[in-house]
């Protein structure tokens, strides 16, 4: 049923007659009469009574006027959805995050949910690799991730991470020591299907260093490697940002040299237009964001 005729029929219950109305509506009165005979063939109805003193509703009309009319509300609500949907004001927005952002993309996602409250906002805690497939497949609209990324996405620097090693904080550990208790101790590390990026960190890290630890244990998850090492289990190699989640009876260590930074993001496929998306990403890159013609700064590279 087209929209137009609900619309025609509920303007003319308000109205003095088909005149006034046809003048509301911007039609014509012999048009806006084919349309409510329109309306009444379809429904198998008379809505109205016409007479020297115009339209009247029957009873059967004025039954269906509070339906027509919440029908129209609802068309109009749906436009409106719509639109804000375009205007990236509503809607649904997917985002993933990952070991080196736990407390940049809480932070973010809050500015945005005070800036666009009417957004649903989905947090998802994955691998960068991840991430960038995702991403790909359009599954998340953008991601904070370990830089850099596949050349088929677009991103921008946030941040530098750090190598630390985690210790049990019972233990006084100098920098000079740090490289001998890793070579002495069990070596606690993140299974690589949960963030090969770390893995191929601390694999570099090791192999520069010339570090060959006698035991190596593994976790699926950061909080269960801290447990372990506050239990003195071992020592991990973990990125700096874990202190915003450090359980008491744990230490970090600094540490220097090659394969102890790299960078961290926002990465998105722009490929796929998403106003909702890009008002997130105004807000993440805000003031660091890098335009360039009205377009943020491209990085590429192998996806690690």
């Amino acid at each position: 049923m087209d929209i137009k005729l609900l619309r025609a029929f509920v303007t003319l219950s308000q109205s003095a007659g088909y005149r006034s109305a046809a003048e509301s509506l911007c039609v014509t009165q012999p048009a806006l009469t084919k349309q409510i005979q329109l309306l009444e063939h379809l429904l198998g109805i008379t809505l109205f009574q016409r007479g020297r003193h115009g339209a009247r509703l029957t009873s059967a009309g004025e039954q269906l006027l509070p339906e027509a009319r919440k029908a129209l509300e609802y068309y109009e609500k749906c436009l409106n959805k719509a639109g804000d949907i375009r205007k990236g004001k509503a809607g649904k927005l997917v985002l993933g995050f990952g070991i080196s952002s736990f407390r940049m993309a809480p932070e973010k996602v809050a500015v945005f949910r005070s800036v666009f409250p009417d957004v649903q906002v989905f947090l998802n805690d994955m691998p960068s690799g991840v991430q960038c497939h995702a991403l790909l497949e359009g599954h998340l609209q953008a991601g904070f991730v370990r830089l850099p990324v596949s050349e088929k996405l677009q991103s921008q620097v946030l941040a530098e991470e750090k190598l630390v090693l985690a210790v049990a904080s019972d233990r006084f550990v100098s920098l000079e020591n740090a490289l001998k208790l890793i070579e002495n101790s069990q070596l606690l590390q993140l299974s690589p299907n949960r963030g090969e990026g770390l893995s191929t960190q601390t694999a570099s890290f090791l192999t520069s260093h010339h570090l060959s630890p006698t035991r190596v244990a593994a976790a699926d998850d950061i909080q269960t490697l801290l447990a372990l090492v506050a239990a003195g289990d071992g020592v991990a190699l973990l990125p700096e940002s874990v202190r915003h989640i450090l359980p008491s009876g744990v230490n970090l260590i600094a540490l220097e040299g090659e394969y102890t930074t790299w960078q961290t993001g926002i990465a998105w496929n722009s490929r796929i237009k998403d106003p909702l998306r890009d008002h997130f990403l105004d807000i993440v890159t805000t003031p660091s964001a890098v335009l360039n013609g009205g377009c943020r700064e491209k990085s590429s590279g192998p996806d690690y």
